[in-house]
């Protein structure tokens, strides 16, 4: 049974971090609830190892079908990848259930802006161009790298949100940049927790092939739709 519940969390969790991010939200708790004894490292180890495979798969359909500007994005991805394996290692030494609490009202602050902002995320629009955007973009994939290796949950949501709000971009495109991004973040920490063994493998595979399939299925239709379908979903 707790391999049903994690495994259809973890469905729903690579559907709709495939479209905006945000699928930590969904499985994390999941997994606290189903184990709410269990060390966070090893949680956050287990959700890592099953929505890395969404998030790979994300990024390959999107840099098929949209624009990706490697010569940004790559440093932001690198910059996220080191940052991520530092947080990762700090939530092996420090419980983060500080950020639990902070998390729904940095969340509803997004959400209000989005809100109140109604064209954001509509056009693409990029703010920046050369050096000035690869400063840019890395310093977004530094800080939300850290905070996905440290925590997680909204990770995707977090960089789509700035990737549009800082670039400039549309949310389509965002969320293309988002799962790059977010895939490289995913390998760093998962890579630490592997080495310190905070990592369920037995529950791991059933759980990436469900988001595997919820990603694929969630990323056809954001491909679809488009732009102003992204930013309903991340409303």
């Amino acid at each position: 049974m707790e391999l049903l519940i994690v495994s259809v969390a973890s469905l729903f969790a690579g559907f709709v971090d495939s479209i905006v991010g945000g699928g930590g939200l969904i499985l994390v708790p999941a997994l606290f609830a189903v184990f709410p004894t269990a060390h966070p490292a090893t949680l956050f180890g287990t959700n890592k190892g099953a929505s890395v495979w969404g998030t790979g798969f994300a990024t390959w359909q999107y840099s098929r079908k949209v624009h990706m500007h490697w010569a940004v994005l790559l440093p932001a991805a690198g910059a996220g990848l080191l940052a991520s394996f530092a947080g990762a290692w700090l939530v092996t030494v420090i419980s983060p259930e500080f950020l639990r609490k902070v998390l729904p009202f940095v969340l509803l602050a997004v959400l209000l802006y989005t809100l109140a902002k109604k064209d954001l995320g509509h056009t693409h629009a990029p703010r920046f161009s050369g050096a000035q955007e690869q400063l840019v973009a890395a310093g977004i994939g530094a800080v939300i790298g850290f905070y996905d290796g440290f925590f997680g949950p909204g990770t995707g949501s977090f960089l789509v949100f700035l990737f549009v709000r800082l670039l400039g971009y549309d949310f389509l495109s965002a969320s293309a940049a988002a799962k790059l991004v977010n895939t490289a973040t995913n390998i760093s920490a998962l890579a630490l927790f592997i080495a310190k063994g905070h990592i369920w493998w037995h529950f791991v595979l059933a759980m990436a092939i469900a988001n595997v399939l919820g990603s694929l299925a969630g990323t056809r239709l954001a491909l679809k739709h488009g732009t102003g379908f992204v930013r309903s979903v991340f409303l």
